[in-house]
């Protein structure tokens, strides 16, 4: 085979083998609908907010965020600064089964009466106890304002997954399998981590690059090789 022939051959052969690691993402994450029925200190109310669940690997565990672009409950007073602080649950499902708890900070500023309390972004940590994809779900939502917890908030329309990770367990594949019940991290109120396939993307295009620039080494070194049996 011609050198020029075994040349195209390893550069077809090295984009391909980053185009195939650049299709497999880590994440998938989407904006999900989640119809809220809340029992409050004044009787029901209902909402719908778009959810919206993140993560980012640190370690052998996962930052996971979740947050809300609406408010789920009017306050019937004034909040003061400091005194309103909301919590939620995560479903686990798929390769895992159990719940993330996530928690928000205290409200900024002064939450005025009859206007929709804002939830913002709630923060904890997921640690895999087993090894495949799990997916995590909206689960109850409650706000703890003024000493108590105010309004207890659940879905209602059986809402799909907003994330899919693709996890190991750490120490291997097998894991000790369980739910994962963290307790989470209180959050920043900050820019929103990334999600899984962004990261996961620009790490295998990185990894991707090295294949190519692998298989261009080869090829020069073919290319040399080459030349000096025909010199000879």
């Amino acid at each position: 085979m011609p050198y020029r022939r075994r040349t195209a051959c390893a550069l077809t052969a090295a984009v391909a083998g980053s185009a195939v690691l650049l299709s497999a993402p880590a994440a998938q994450a989407e904006v999900v609908d989640v119809n809220y029925a809340c029992e409050t200190k004044i009787g029901p109310k209902s909402a719908v907010s778009p959810v919206d669940i993140k993560a980012v690997k640190s370690g052998s565990a996962y930052t996971i965020t979740m947050s809300f672009e609406k408010g789920v409950s009017d306050s019937p007073v004034d909040l003061p600064k400091g005194v309103m602080t909301p919590r939620a649950e995560l479903v686990l499902g798929g390769a895992e089964s159990g719940r993330v708890q996530v928690k928000g900070v205290p409200n900024a500023a002064l939450i005025p009466a009859d206007t929709p309390i804002k939830i913002g972004q709630l923060t904890g940590t997921y640690t895999p106890k087993k090894s495949g994809k799990v997916t995590f779900t909206a689960g109850t939502l409650t706000v703890h304002a003024l000493g108590m917890d105010a309004a207890v908030c659940k879905p209602t329309n059986s809402p799909k997954a907003a994330l899919e990770l693709d996890v190991t367990a750490p120490g291997g594949s097998g894991g000790s399998g369980g739910s994962d019940d963290s307790s989470g991290g209180t959050g920043s109120g900050g820019e929103l981590p990334r999600t899984g396939p962004l990261d996961s993307a620009t790490a295998l295009g990185t990894l991707g690059g090295t294949v190519l620039l692998t298989g261009t080494a080869g090829v020069l070194w073919l290319t040399r090789r080459t030349a000096r049996h025909t010199a000879r």
